[in-house]
């Protein structure tokens, strides 16, 4: 295994100082108050601003046509992260935007696009049901013809920025006679549709989230994303970007994981609980000495793994620094006499919803035992009566 740092051309150190020069103007004090304020994870002016700087579309794009060297999008992930950027809308839109490039009509990509890469129109995801968990597939949201159109009734769960967004891309059941993963057809839902509702929750960490109804939505067949009854085949597509079980490359600079911005975030506070802990004390070294042991495997572990790996190690991690602080820690970020400003109290609250954003853990373990490890599927039999 090659450890060895990756050593930086001239045209490669120019693009890290201007793009932190860029950060450091962007994310000022006040995006980051109104981040932790709005629970959003997103601020408009920064969107615009980055777009305009042509990042969001070299993000989209590949080297060959236009977009970051592997190297420059390593740097990329890392700076956004570093910064504390409020950048989660982002990703979510790509992701969509790379789906709707592989499945959708032509003329559909060619009036969105544009604007997605701009910054002007974000995408969000509709996914999740109040009665469906994890199991996407258990789609209640109905899609019926009428013509040229589609009329639509349901709800989603954890639709995070709808409030944000222009359009939902919408996993909704066609066919409830079909075998399940039969049934399914995906769209492009704008939210701006007459019967649209979206309605603001809150979690734990303080981000935001949303409920979305659809009411006798009418959507046009052409923002159809894929085959009638063939919603499964891009839903499964997107789902494996987002889970991290895509094909990687060979040279080892890509993002490893996703909610490594989340690990990067924890292992700022361990370095300032750090400096401020006793270390003379064995129990305290001991614990310290774990967590940034524990933080090196997380932000190596590759994929479904270290997704697995970075969760679980800020919902271990995050109460022991709390112990090491005391009471004080308790206390969140701008409260007088909060310890270390109210870094390792947030992280308590961010590490739960880490474990459940995109799928829980139990869903990725039960994924790493098939699809890595090839032990079959989970047999959910109940037990042996005597």
């Amino acid at each position: 295994m090659d450890f060895s740092r990756v050593r930086l051309s001239a045209e490669d150190e120019e693009f890290q100082r201007a793009l932190r020069a860029d950060l450091a103007r962007l994310i000022t004090d006040d995006v980051i108050a109104h981040d932790r304020e709005t629970g959003e994870n997103f601020h408009e002016g920064v969107h615009l601003a980055l777009a305009d700087l042509g990042y969001l579309s070299r993000d989209f794009h590949t080297e060959a046509d236009g977009g970051f060297s592997a190297v420059q999008r390593r740097i990329f992930d890392l700076e956004i992260g570093r910064a504390h950027a409020p950048w989660f809308h982002w990703p979510t839109t790509m992701m969509v935007a790379k789906a709707m490039v592989k499945f959708a009509r032509p003329e559909l990509v060619a009036e969105i696009l544009p604007s997605v890469l701009a910054g002007r129109t974000r995408l969000c995801l509709g996914y999740t049901e109040p009665e469906g968990g994890s199991d996407v597939a258990t789609c209640k949201t109905k899609a019926v013809r009428d013509g040229d159109a589609w009329i639509i009734n349901g709800a989603k769960m954890f639709t995070s920025n709808a409030h944000n967004a222009h359009y939902v891309f919408l996993i909704t059941n066609t066919d409830p006679e079909a075998p399940k993963h039969k049934n399914l057809t995906m769209f492009l839902v704008p939210l701006d549709s007459p019967g649209v509702e979206v309605q603001g929750i809150r979690t734990v960490d303080g981000d935001r989230t949303n409920i979305t109804y659809y009411s006798d939505v009418r959507v046009d067949d052409k923002y159809r994303v894929g085959e009638v009854n063939g919603g499964w085949t891009v839903l499964r597509d997107a789902l494996n970007s987002e889970h991290g079980t895509v094909e990687r490359n060979a040279e080892g600079l890509e993002k490893l994981a996703t909610m490594t911005e989340h690990i990067l975030l924890m292992a700022e506070v361990v370095d300032r609980v750090a400096a401020v802990a006793r270390i003379d004390d064995e129990s305290v070294a001991y614990r310290l000495g774990r967590a940034a042991a524990r933080l090196e495997v997380a932000m190596s572990a590759p994929a479904m793994s270290g997704r697995v790996a970075i969760a679980q190690t800020m919902r271990d991690t995050a109460p022991d620094l709390m112990d090491i602080l005391g009471t004080a820690a308790s206390l969140p970020v701008g409260t007088t006499g909060a310890a270390d400003d109210g870094g390792a109290e947030y992280i308590f609250r961010l590490a739960s919803p880490t474990g459940i954003y995109g799928g829980t853990l139990e869903i990725f373990r039960n994924m790493i035992a098939q699809q890595i490890l090839g032990l079959g599927r989970v047999a959910y039999a109940p037990p042996v009566k005597r």
